[in-house]
C-alpha cells in the first residue's frame, strides 16, 4: 500500500510541473489571480466563433455576448462602488441587450480588465466605504470583482463547451 502511494506521489511530482504554465498566478496574490481570470476569459471570448455570440442555453438566459457585457459592466460599476474612477467612461458602456459583434465585445472586455488592473495597485484598500448598504472596505469590493470575474469565466467555459469549443489552455 505504501509503495503504491509512493509511486503515485512520484508520478504526480514529475507531471505537476507541466501544469504550472496554465496556472501561473495561482496563489500569488490578488492581481495575479485577477490577471489569470482576465486572460482565460479573453481566451474563451476569442475562441468562441463570432456567429455563436447570440447563442443562449435557453429562453431568458444571457447569450454569450451578454455574459461578457455583464462582466464588463460589473468590472466598471464595481470600481465606481469602490470609489475608483475607472479609466473608461462608464456612460459609454453598452447595455446587455446591445447587439455587439465579437470584436466589439472583446475590445470592451480588454478595456474593463485594464481599468481594474491599473486601479488595484493604487487603490486605498483599507478605506471604509458603503457597499450594498453595508459598511465595507475597498478591499472587499476588489474581492467581489475577482470572485465575479471567476464566476463568469466559469460560465463562459460552460457555454463554450456546450458549443463544442474547448478552453484554449486545456488543449
Amino acid at each position: 500500500m505504501t509503495y503504491a502511494f509512493l509511486r503515485v506521489a512520484v508520478i504526480f511530482s514529475i507531471s505537476a510541473p507541466s501544469l504550472l504554465p496554465q496556472a501561473a498566478g495561482l496563489g500569488q496574490g490578488w492581481l495575479p489571480e485577477f490577471n489569470l481570470a482576465a486572460r482565460q476569459t479573453l481566451e474563451i471570448a476569442e475562441a468562441i466563433p463570432s456567429d455563436k455570440y447570440a447563442w443562449r442555453p435557453g429562453p431568458g438566459v444571457r447569450s454569450v455576448a451578454q455574459v461578457f457585457i455583464h462582466t464588463i459592466q460589473a468590472n466598471l460599476g464595481l470600481l465606481r462602488q469602490a470609489g475608483v474612477q475607472p479609466s473608461v467612461d462608464f456612460s459609454t458602456v453598452p447595455a446587455e441587450a446591445a447587439a455587439l459583434d465579437k470584436a466589439e465585445v472583446i475590445k470592451w472586455l480588454k478595456a474593463s480588465f485594464e481599468a481594474v488592473r491599473v486601479s488595484y495597485p493604487t487603490a486605498d484598500l483599507k478605506k471604509k466605504i458603503q457597499f450594498l448598504k453595508r459598511d465595507s472596505s475597498v478591499d472587499s469590493v476588489f474581492l467581489r470583482i475577482l470572485v465575479h470575474n471567476h464566476e463568469h469565466m466559469g460560465q463562459s467555459i460552460a457555454y463554450a463547451r456546450m458549443l463544442g469549443v474547448a478552453p484554449p489552455w486545456s488543449k
